[in-house]
Formats: C-alpha cells, sequence, structure tokens
C-alpha cells in the first residue's frame, strides 16, 4: 500500500491570507470547511435526496453535457483498450432527469458511471452561487461537476484551481510537475476530458510497463475530503480523483492562467505545441542550444542576468511591461505569420 504524503490543512483563512501567502508558494494546501455555511452542503449533509431537490429549485430547464461509462469500465473515465477511441458516451441532457437518475442509480449494484462536467452555475442553475458565495472568490463564477462513483486518471490544468466538495466524498492524489516524466502522460492532441492524461493505471498500476512511476509515488500526496472542505491545487499539478461515494458534487474555481475567464491566447499549452512544431526536426545538440535561450528570455529567475537588469527600460518591448495594444499586434503579427 502507497504511504502518501500528506497535504497542509487551514481553515478560516482570509482571502488576503490565501492570496498573499498561500498561493504564491504553488503547493497543495486543503481548506477544510471552506464552504461549511453554504445551504447547499447543509442539503447534501442530510441525504442526497435534499441535496438533489435543492439543486433542482434553481433549474430552468436547459441542457448540458454529460457523460456515461459503461459498468466494464470500472467508473474510470477513460481511452478504451486500443486508445483508438474514448470508452464513454457523451451527449446532451437536461439536468432535472440526470439528476433522477443519479438517484435512482443509488439502489443499483450494477450500474454505469455517469457524470455532470464542467458546467457553468449561472447557465443551468441560475441563483445557486447568490445563496452560496465563496468568500475567497466573491465575484468569480464556479463550474459545476456532479455524478457517481468514478475515477478520472492523473491530470493537469492550465490554471490554479480551488476545489470544493458540495457532496459526498472525493479522494485526491497529487503529484509536482517535477514527476511528469515520471506519469507517462498521454498524447497532447487526443485526451479523455480537455487535459493530457498519465497513462497509468493508479489502483493497477503495471510497473514493468511504467516502472518509472514508482518514482512518481514516493514523491504522491493525498487526502479525503468531505462535503464543506476545499483543495487548492496549483497549475500543472497532477491530480486524480475518485468520487467515492453514489451522490458527489465539487464546485471549482479557476482564477488565472488558461482556464481563467479573462485568458488569452495563444494559451501556455498552445505554445508548448507551436515549440514543439518548430523544434521537432532540430538535433540534440540544437534543441539543447535552444534550451539555454528559454532559459534564459522566460525562466531566469537570477535578476543578474534577467535581461530586465540591464536593457533599457523603454527597449525591452515583449521582455517588459506590456499594454494590450502592443499584446494584440505581437498576437497578429504571429497569426499572420502561422498562416502563411
Amino acid at each position: 500500500m502507497t504511504a502518501y504524503k500528506s497535504i497542509a490543512e487551514y481553515s478560516d483563512l482570509s482571502a488576503e491570507q490565501f492570496f498573499a501567502q498561500i498561493a504564491p508558494l504553488q503547493q497543495p494546501v486543503v481548506l477544510r470547511g471552506f464552504a461549511r455555511n453554504w445551504p447547499l452542503i447543509a442539503a447534501a449533509k442530510k441525504s442526497p435526496q435534499d441535496f438533489v431537490t435543492y439543486l433542482t429549485r434553481f433549474y430552468r430547464g436547459k441542457k448540458t453535457n454529460m457523460l456515461v461509462a459503461p459498468p466494464a469500465a470500472n467508473k474510470r473515465f477513460y481511452y478504451n483498450d486500443d486508445m483508438t477511441d474514448v470508452n464513454y458516451l457523451s451527449g446532451e441532457e437536461r439536468v432535472d432527469l440526470f439528476l433522477g437518475r443519479l438517484v435512482e442509480l443509488m439502489d443499483r449494484e450494477v450500474y454505469p458511471a455517469i457524470s455532470m462536467q464542467n458546467t457553468l452555475t449561472s447557465e443551468i442553475l441560475p441563483g445557486l452561487v447568490a445563496e452560496n458565495r465563496a468568500d475567497l472568490f466573491p465575484e468569480l463564477e464556479p463550474r459545476l461537476w456532479i455524478g457517481n462513483e468514478g475515477i478520472v486518471s492523473a491530470h493537469y490544468d492550465g490554471s490554479d484551481n480551488v476545489a470544493c466538495v458540495v457532496a459526498g466524498r472525493r479522494r485526491f492524489v497529487l503529484f509536482p510537475p517535477e514527476q511528469t516524466c515520471n506519469l507517462y502522460p498521454g498524447p497532447l492532441n487526443f485526451t479523455p476530458a480537455g487535459a493530457p492524461t498519465s497513462l497509468v493505471d493508479l489502483n493497477h498500476p503495471d510497473f514493468a510497463r511504467y516502472p518509472l512511476f514508482k518514482t512518481a509515488l514516493a514523491q504522491a500526496y493525498s487526502v479525503e475530503l468531505g462535503a464543506g472542505d476545499a483543495i487548492f491545487i496549483p497549475m500543472l499539478w497532477w491530480h486524480h480523483v475518485e468520487s467515492l461515494e453514489k451522490v458527489n458534487a465539487l464546485m471549482n474555481y479557476w482564477w488565472n492562467g488558461s482556464s481563467a475567464p479573462n485568458s488569452v491566447s495563444p494559451s501556455p499549452i498552445d505554445s508548448l505545441n507551436l515549440a514543439l512544431l518548430a523544434m521537432r526536426d532540430l538535433s540534440p545538440l540544437q534543441r539543447k542550444a535552444w534550451r539555454n535561450m528559454f532559459d534564459h528570455y522566460l525562466f531566469q529567475q537570477d535578476s543578474t542576468s534577467n535581461p530586465r537588469s540591464y536593457i533599457p527600460e523603454h527597449q525591452l518591448h515583449i521582455l517588459g511591461d506590456l499594454s494590450s495594444d502592443y499584446v494584440r499586434s505581437i498576437k497578429d503579427y504571429f497569426i499572420k505569420k502561422l498562416q502563411k
């Protein structure tokens, strides 16, 4: 049995404390009782039926995207066996019908994994957030994820993320970005749910095929959250998530990076794809040379050699503070180049 590392836990953090002292460190933390006073949490703690009844109060008839994985998928939303497709079906459905189906499946011994994912609350449940507002994000609209027992394999987000369990229980297993090579990431452009996913089944790892995964496990963190608890998952931290009860729900907040409401294009993942296209045919020595360029201009943290320390401010251009007009002109320039 894996001996996971524990995650630091806090309660009653102010927004100032979180954004000034916690988020900049880019380490995961658990926020116990993050939503303890929400009516949504009170309903969920009474019973799954009360939770569903509370949500239905806000429903106005709009459909949203749903996933269904057959029992043979063992609750895991993933690729099919030969990676030619995914192992689940997707489509749009009314939320009230989905919630009713969720409750109906509670008494079944054999049942599919069903999930409503990544849904903006204002689109399907207007008014829900007004009654259940997070102190850390008073103006930010969360996304809602609801389902029964299910497994989402380790993946990463391009934004910092606070994920709050609002019904049931969820187990999170986190891996730091330095373990990326040991997680055997799958394709960049063909993914089960939009983000690159580890090809290793964490619950049944094949160490003969994926031997480096043992190294990743030695650096993994794990925690179980109940209704009202939240976790801060920093950008690019891999996270494997398991829903542990037959009615589970989560609301999450992305407030910066590629998933943020005000994100700009190209996103970091877009830039990674472009870099792969531009440099895939270079020799190993040429790639090493370009790595030095990237380190100097982008990743360099040494203030003595940072370009901003020795280039006159009026000549920094893209290396300096950017106006929205300048960013737009640079983007237009590269779009035109890519279209040639």
